[in-house]
């Protein structure tokens, strides 16, 4: 799975994820800091990368492209530190690979997960 992290996603994230083997890059490390979001979908989308975001309006941007991809992760987290995202992708990605290579936004919070198939 290939990935792209979006601004509020700490950069501690994508050095996880890469040591795990996943190909991810951060918009930020890209010059892409102040890129809206449909540009960030359109990117992630053309890449097919996995967008990794905290921002709730990716998912009322999908619904309404009405797209099958790109696939989003959304953390809803009381503590955003980077061990509490990380732990929870070490415990859940795996289980939702399935429904990323699909299509799906997935939304991790501290006591569970959340999947919806795309299209909305």
């Amino acid at each position: 799975m290939k990935f792209i992290a979006d601004m509020p996603i700490p950069q501690a994230t994508v050095t996880h994820l890469k040591k795990e083997g996943y190909d991810i890059y951060h918009l930020q490390n890209k010059g892409l800091s102040k890129a809206k979001d449909s540009e960030i979908l359109r990117i992630a989308r053309s890449e097919g990368r996995i967008l990794l975001t905290m921002d709730l309006g990716f998912g009322a941007l999908l619904a309404a492209d009405r797209e099958q991809l790109p696939s989003v992760i959304i953390f809803r987290l009381e503590y955003n530190q980077p061990q509490n995202v990380n732990s929870l992708l070490k415990r859940y990605l795996k289980e939702v690979k399935e429904d990323l290579l699909a299509g799906a936004i997935v939304i991790f919070e501290e006591s569970r997960v959340r999947v919806r198939r795309l299209p909305l």
